[in-house]
């Protein structure tokens, strides 16, 4: 599938790092390096501008490396970006370490991923069909 991009920043475009890759990695686009301290947030631009079709979403990852590492992951959990968003695709970056972490000019710091998705309507019902499992919830089947 092809995605109309605008690239304001002096890096390639992204492109998938091997043949089996769901995600595409993200770079900075700072103008200087920015120190996130630990439990402190940030939005990292990155120059990019997308055009999403209706029908799908893009989703912001974090890197698993730099949450393994770094303890660097978004605050967010996983940003979508809506297919009639045209703004600059910006990061949300939280340092859950214990160290500061430096973000540079050019650094990975997140994927995107292209999902498609399904558009629903609510159903006003006064009882919902039973099942095994019921209003099991929480951890009802074990730790």
């Amino acid at each position: 599938m092809k995605i109309k991009v605008i690239n304001k920043s002096e890096f390639p475009l992204p492109e998938y790092e091997t043949s089996g890759s769901a995600g595409i990695d993200l770079q900075a686009y700072v103008s200087s390096p920015i120190v996130l301290k630990p439990f402190s947030r940030v939005l990292i631009p990155t120059g990019l501008y997308i055009s999403i079709p209706v029908g799908y979403e893009g989703q912001i990852r974090g890197r698993s490396g730099l949450a393994l590492k770094h303890g660097i992951t978004l605050a967010n959990g996983i940003g979508t970006i809506d297919s009639d968003y045209r703004g600059e695709i910006k990061v949300i970056l939280i340092n859950l370490g214990d160290e500061p972490f430096l973000i540079n000019n050019g650094d990975r710091i997140a994927q995107f991923v292209l999902s498609k998705y399904e558009t629903i309507k609510f159903e006003p019902v006064e009882y919902l069909e039973e099942t095994t499992r019921g209003e099991g919830g929480f951890g009802h089947t074990g730790v």
